[in-house]
């Protein structure tokens, strides 16, 4: 279960910046609208100080973390729903991805144009929000006549016609297809219409350097995530002890980068868990909440099919008494069933048959 997202975002507001930093892959970030013409897309491992743990208990041949895409989109404008900037033809590279990440511009840098003139971050909010709205109602006007006479072959869609039409009178009014109340199965029935608004979302506040830290007031009732871009950049050059001290200097924990991979996997309700042997120590991404058998899935269908029990210790019981053959020692290793909830950090083997 690969975790995919795209970014978004007005041109010069740091995208192509912070995907480079991200994905540590050079793209053009010049400073002129439209530099992204084809998107960008970059598989990052996801950080995770446990996994690194684990390879030095069980010294594998190999480490395999848990990985995100990122998708970078050239800067969206005013009308990108109709065309403007070949607006559609940007959307629709991010229809398919889990969640959508909007770089906002918050940096005053005099030597980047803002493509509106001004830095205001409420605007340019409100202008994605607004193109991505639009797209939407047209991806709906194209899909609605055709649910409508697949309906009248099949009577079991017409709740979902139905549901189409709310959608669009809901978007008709500005807001995203995500604020409406829906049931699980009703999002469910128009998940393959690919609507951009109903896409899990996260904010970025590309900020100075002098902000970092700063608690910034929410977007769209959405608390925004504070990076620089400028400094990810700059760490993404740095060897780890370097990094290490500029972050300090920061009064930073970690990169921004670290953050945004682990605000997107909580937007998500996703998790890890991790299975650790001498050829490989690996994480895997799973949903919070899945039980044993969806959890063996992510390795293999097959594992599924014909679990019968998982092999399970809490990461806290490998870490601290030092592998699996110490941890079913003390007791610590649990057999469970395909009623078992699967922990973020489990380290798991799998017993199937099929």
């Amino acid at each position: 279960m690969a975790l995919s997202i795209g970014i978004v975002g007005l041109p010069n507001v740091g995208k192509s910046t912070l995907f480079t930093a991200l994905t540590r892959k050079q793209v053009d970030a010049s400073n002129y609208p439209f530099a992204t013409i084809e998107p960008n897309v970059g598989v990052v491992p996801v950080p995770d100080a446990r996994l690194d743990r684990l390879a030095e208990i069980v010294h594998p041949d190999r480490i395999v973390p848990a990985v995100v895409e990122f998708v970078d989109i050239a800067g969206l404008v005013k009308g990108a729903s109709e065309g403007e900037g070949l607006g559609n033809q940007f959307l629709a590279n991010i229809r398919e991805t889990d969640a959508i990440v909007e770089v906002v511009r918050f940096f005053s840098d005099p030597n980047v144009i803002h493509v509106a003139g001004a830095v205001d971050p409420a605007s340019d909010v409100d202008t994605i929000k607004t193109e991505l709205v639009l797209a939407d109602l047209g991806t709906l006007d194209k899909a609605i006549p055709r649910l409508e006479r697949e309906a009248k072959r099949d009577a079991t869609l017409a709740a979902k016609v139905e549901l189409a039409r709310r959608l669009f009178a809901w978007m008709e009014q500005g807001h995203r297809a995500r604020t409406m109340e829906l049931t699980d199965a009703e999002r469910a029935s128009v998940a393959d219409l690919h609507l951009l608004t109903m896409k899990p979302m996260l904010y970025v506040a590309n900020v100075d350097e002098s902000q970092v830290t700063a608690e910034l007031p929410e977007i769209d009732g959405i608390r925004p995530l504070p990076i620089c871009a400028k400094v990810e950049s700059e760490l993404a050059d740095l060897d780890a002890e370097e990094a290490t001290a500029y972050l300090a200097e920061l009064g930073l924990s970690e990169p921004g980068l670290n953050s945004l991979i682990r605000r997107a996997y909580e937007l998500l309700g996703l998790m890890s868990y991790f299975t650790a042997g001498v050829q490989e120590v690996r994480a895997w991404t799973v949903r919070c909440g899945a039980k044993a058998p969806e959890a063996a899935a992510v390795i293999h269908t097959d594992f599924e099919k014909g679990f019968i029990k998982a092999e399970t210790i809490a990461f806290a019981d490998f870490d601290s008494l030092g592998g699996e053959a110490p941890a079913k020692a003390a007791g610590k290793l649990r057999i469970e069933g395909k009623d078992y909830v699967v922990q973020d950090g489990d380290v798991m083997h799998f017993r199937f048959n099929v």
